[in-house]
């Protein structure tokens, strides 16, 4: 759910408070249920099994909210117009965003709704202050003032993270001497012209100005983090974007958008919050620490840690066929291979020769939260074999064989005693516990940390090189024992 889609149509100044009588009650309670309907949308999508729900009850919630909004009589036909041309305009550029963006870009699609969402309100509150500005009072010009600096910051941003998850940017931090004091220079100064403004509120060309040094700052505090941190970066992100939603609402005095905004803020530092534990870091760390900065002195790149044993799939078909359990573990690699639908085959067919299926999801595995857990259900894999990180380490002492589809960091044992690490004290999944280890990778390149894994030259790991999805295909074959039939 984002806010941003909704403040983007709710720029009537006091929406509902011009719309008296029987129409008035009626767009009050409108926005009651759609609000409802944001909670509830939240609250189901907490479960996977309930998820579909949420984003239905969602989507019914914003649509309830616009229609409540078009309601509004202050609405001429001119304004018709030019949100027809808008709904139009937006629906071209969203359908193929929706249908043709790959699951692998998602997180970089995320955040380009969020800096598309951004500028609307940005927009909307420059304009709201250079139309109503000789009848606003300080605390509303302080609000609108830290709408702007928070939807100007989040545009240019999100832009910037996108950049950075699609590789058009660098992936590491770009970093100079004195960064951090600079940044907070330009949010000084952006504090100083809001607090100018509220005591000088006629000299508005200071709210252009204020504007695009927000964009500054946007750009500024993203580019010297890592690609690895993006993902966190977006969540927080989208707090802010809540936050200057929900200060649009009080601009405009639009109870709905002050409860959207506040949702979606939430719900971005709690996501924020999770990732940084399932990664042992802290905001001020993720922010401000240039995650990837060392990874020159830190990665053993070009080093010899040991001995890399590798396999034929069909070696390890045999290994898997004779195992009682084996857990797969999805990763990244799974998703740009978009092999979901091969390990789902394989699986029933080890499931068939009677070995027991799971698969361990650690929190940060691929782009974003949850993203292992969407490719799967994509699949059709059953929600009850999909295990937490939190409920599976226990076990992996007693698992036969641990298949790892392109996870890297989130599976390498240096988190837990490489001081010197940049991972170090991430919670991981303990796979180097089990008796087996299955590494599917294109190359021993390593992972977002930039650090070389332990896991690869562990004497229990088999490394089978190739495409994730070709290589599970054969797999696949090899246990059923449908290529020796055809005489591959």
């Amino acid at each position: 759910m984002n806010a941003l889609t909704f403040a983007s149509v709710t720029d009537v100044p006091t929406i509902v408070a011009g719309a008296s009588g029987l129409r008035g009650h009626l767009i009050e309670a409108a926005y009651l249920v759609a609000a409802i309907g944001f909670g509830l949308s939240l609250f189901w999508m907490n479960s996977a099994k309930s998820a579909r729900r949420g984003v239905l009850a969602g989507e019914l919630a914003f649509a309830i909210a616009i229609i409540a909004t078009l309601a509004h009589p202050g609405i001429t036909g001119r304004g018709w117009v030019l949100i027809i041309i808008a709904l139009a305009i937006g629906t071209v550029i969203g359908i193929p965003l929706g249908l043709k963006v790959p699951m692998t870009a998602m997180p970089e699609r995320i955040a380009l709704s969020h800096a598309f969402g951004a500028l609307a309100v940005g927009c909307v509150g420059v304009a709201h202050y250079f139309l109503e500005y000789r009848h606003m009072g300080k605390f509303e010009i302080a609000v609108i003032g830290l709408e702007i600096l928070l939807g100007g910051l989040v545009f240019t941003g999100s832009l910037m993270a996108a950049g950075k998850l699609h590789e058009m940017l660098p992936q590491r931090p770009m970093v100079f001497r004195g960064q951090n004091y600079v940044n907070f220079a330009l949010i000084g100064v952006g504090v100083v012209i809001t607090f100018y403004l509220m005591f000088n509120p006629s000299h508005t060309w200071l709210v252009p100005v204020l504007a695009v040094l927000a964009m500054l700052i946007g750009v500024a505090l993203i580019v010297p983090i890592g690609g690895a941190d993006m993902p966190t970066v977006i969540a927080l992100l989208n707090s802010y974007a809540g936050l200057s939603a929900a200060a649009l609402g009080l601009v405009l005095n639009n109870k709905l958008l002050i409860v959207a905004g506040a949702l979606d803020g939430t719900a971005g530092l709690i996501l924020a919050i999770i990732m940084c534990r399932a990664m042992n870091r802290s905001f001020r760390n993720v922010m401000f620490g240039a995650f990837g900065a060392v990874d020159e002195v830190t990665t053993a790149d070009g080093e010899v840690q040991g001995q890399v044993r590798s396999a034929s799939t069909d070696e390890a078909a045999e290994i898997m066929k004779m195992a009682r359990s084996v857990v797969i573990v999805p990763g990244y690699g799974m998703a740009v291979a978009q092999a979901q639908h091969k390990v789902r085959e394989l699986a029933d067919i080890l499931e068939a020769e009677g070995v027991d299926v799971r698969y361990a999801i650690h929190p940060v595995a691929g782009r974003m939260p949850g993203h292992m857990n969407v490719l799967l259900a994509e699949a059709n894999v059953p929600y009850d074999q999909l295990i937490d990180m939190d409920d599976i380490n226990s076990d992996f002492p007693q698992v036969d064989v641990v298949l790892v589809l392109g996870a890297n960091d989130v599976v390498n044992p240096a988190a837990r005693h490489s001081k010197g690490s940049p991972i170090y004290g991430m919670p991981i999944l303990n796979v180097d516990q089990a008796q087996c280890i299955m590494v599917v990778k294109r190359s021993m390149r390593s992972g977002f940390a930039g650090i070389e894994n332990e896991l690869f030259f562990n004497p229990k790991t088999l490394m089978v090189f190739g495409d994730a999805k070709k290589v599970v295909g054969d797999l696949a074959l090899d246990v059923s024992g449908e290529r020796d039939a055809v005489g591959l």
